[in-house]
């Protein structure tokens, strides 16, 4: 964690601070000796910047700050932005990629100051519907860049060379001794999530987007980070080589996206080999710490909360955060920044800046990242799952929106990229169902689970195999099977899944009713061995009700795609959104 490099301690709970009413000018007239009453704002900053911000409170509050006649109380703790966001989720009822659940003694603060936009945008566009902050606008600024061991950096082209995104792609995923990267779990850190969202952007430019070179080059980046990701930023950092021994040097980390203020707060430390601060080509998304004034607080807390915004944005804070390495927020620096060697100069400071009011991630597509953070929780977990895919006499309607594909096409198409996110670590099998495919059996087992290391090239081939039937939907047996078969052969320490695929209602006359399925799955299912159900529907003749009271009795959730182009996308989404381990 950054604030680990500079001594102190991060809190995991929410923290607090408490500000006034009215303007600047107001503050100044009303703060006053005496006080009839007492007023408690709770705020949680990021470990990096609450020094600076609880210095500037506290000076305040010493300076005497009210309203009226009631005082103001502050008091400013660190905490890390990924422990906030998963308390803000379970009271909005959100779900965040990656993000465990809450503990059980996280608070949610009224005033949130994380190292990035992103998380706001994460958590509006994962569910969080009422979640509306105020204020937002950015109060500080750190550079994301690729830090490298300076011996790695120099034999690079560092400092002359300007680095592209694409340069450094090339360097991770090509050639016989590939550089070594990392990164911080980008579901959970920022900084690592900038890294991710340029890395990946670089690798689509290598081809038409969805094209199997592009494909190709995002698997591969994907792959070569998650090799070395660590869930702790210090743990990430303890891998760059801690010896000028050139062994040392070649089997440490070679590069990692950090924030400008972790390259610089690691240097102060004094290791061995420095870490040279490389500014690539297109500048990635910076940490841009918003000030966000979380729904539902008191309206006295809100308007206090204007005015400390206003202490922060002071000429007197860009020296505070001079302090801590941060910039302020169009990019300058205060009194005693010590910039990195070859760092832009200082509104250069990695992006262009917001516009006032706005944080930097203003402008930053939310679909965007929810694909980077989708992609990557489903490429980098492991797991066991069962595909059923339907191949009912419907799946053979074409898709308007896909140049005349089939649902069925569509859906293999989405599966089989699906397909090449996975590690060798995952177990896999396949099956496809309509009514009486063998037999009087609904269902037809295609390749059984097995792990892809042995598993893959057979699971290919099965997918491009399948073809649609002149049948109906046998929902509720094949479900039933399904879910018996994944739970056969349960393996501890992973998701054990059913993931079905479906475009239809169950009209298999002869089969099941859905009260029997519901009944059956509450008997069977095992609280010590649970099995995950995602149902995936496709187009507009399923019944959402129906796939969501099937997944709800399985423990699992339901999605359903009515453009069917969209498949791919709600497929990772089914994936990530498998249940995390408690934080």
């Amino acid at each position: 964690m950054r604030s680990s490099l500079r001594g102190a301690g991060a809190a995991v709970a929410a923290t607090v601070l408490v500000v006034v009413v009215g303007s600047w000018f107001g503050y100044q007239q009303l703060a006053g000796p005496s006080c009839s009453g007492r007023i408690q704002l709770s705020v949680a900053a990021a470990p990096e910047i609450e020094p600076a911000v609880k210095a500037a409170a506290d000076q305040w509050v010493a300076d005497g700050a009210a309203v009226g006649g009631t005082c103001i109380g502050v008091n400013v703790s660190s905490s890390e932005p990924v422990d906030v966001a998963a308390a803000v989720a379970s009271k909005h009822g959100a779900t965040l990629a990656g993000v465990g659940q809450a503990s059980g003694t996280a608070v949610t603060p009224d005033v949130w100051v994380p190292d990035s936009s992103t998380w706001l945008l994460r958590l509006k566009n994962g569910g969080a519907t009422a979640f509306a902050p105020a204020n937002g606008a950015s109060i500080a600024r750190s550079p994301v860049v690729v830090a490298m061991p300076e011996p790695v950096a120099t034999r690079a082209g560092w400092p002359e060379k300007k680095f592209k995104w694409t340069d450094l792609l090339a360097q991770v995923t090509t050639g016989k001794s590939p550089l070594h990267a990392g990164i911080v779990e980008p579901t959970q850190d920022a900084a690592g999530l900038s890294g991710l969202l340029s890395l990946t952007a670089a690798a689509s430019s290598t081809g038409s987007p969805g094209s199997p070179d592009a494909q190709e080059a995002m698997v591969g980046a994907l792959r070569a980070l998650a090799t070395n990701r660590s869930s702790i930023r210090q743990d990430l950092l303890a891998r760059f080589p801690r010896s000028s021994d050139p062994t040392a040097i070649a089997n440490g980390l070679g590069a990692a996206a950090l924030s400008e203020e972790d390259v610089i707060a690691y240097n102060q430390t004094k290791p061995p080999i420095q870490l040279a601060a490389l500014y690539l080509d297109p500048p990635p998304m910076p940490l841009d710490y918003p000030f966000a004034v979380l729904p539902g607080i008191e309206p006295a807390k809100g308007s206090a909360a204007k005015v400390l915004f206003e202490v922060l944005t002071t000429p007197g804070f860009r020296n505070r955060l001079a302090a801590q390495a941060l910039r302020s927020p169009d990019g300058n620096w205060g009194a005693g920044f010590k910039a990195p060697q070859g760092a832009p100069s200082p509104a250069g400071g990695g992006a262009t800046s917001a516009p006032t009011g706005q944080g930097a991630a203003a402008g930053l597509d939310p679909v965007a990242i929810a694909k980077a953070t989708t992609t990557w929780a489903a490429a980098t977990q492991s797991g066991r799952m069962l595909a059923v895919v339907d191949v009912s006499g419907s799946m053979k309607k074409p898709v308007a929106t896909a140049n005349g594909a089939t649902r069925e096409q569509v859906t293999v198409a989405a599966a089989s990229q699906g397909l090449n996110l996975f590690d060798d670590s995952w177990a896999i099998g396949l099956w496809t169902f309509s009514t009486e495919l063998v037999g009087s059996q609904d269902w037809r087992p295609v390749v059984p689970i097995k792990p892809l290391s042995s598993n893959r090239g057979a699971l290919a081939r099965g997918l491009a195999g399948i073809k649609p039937s002149s049948g109906d939907t046998g929902l509720y047996d094949t479900m039933l099977a399904a879910y018996k078969e994944v739970q056969k052969e349960w393996e501890p320490g992973k998701v054990n899944s059913v993931v079905l695929f479906t475009d239809g209602q169950n009209d298999d006359k002869n089969g099941i009713s859905r009260a029997d399925l519901l009944q059956q799955l509450k008997k069977i299912k095992d609280p010590e061995q649970p099995v995950r159900v995602i149902i995936i529907g496709i187009g507009t003749e399923v019944s959402r009700s129906e796939l969501e009271t099937i997944a709800k009795e399985a423990d699992g959730v339901a999605f359903v795609a009515t453009d069917p182009t969209k498949i791919g996308e709600i497929f990772l989404q089914a994936i990530a959104a498998r249940p995390p381990a408690p934080r």
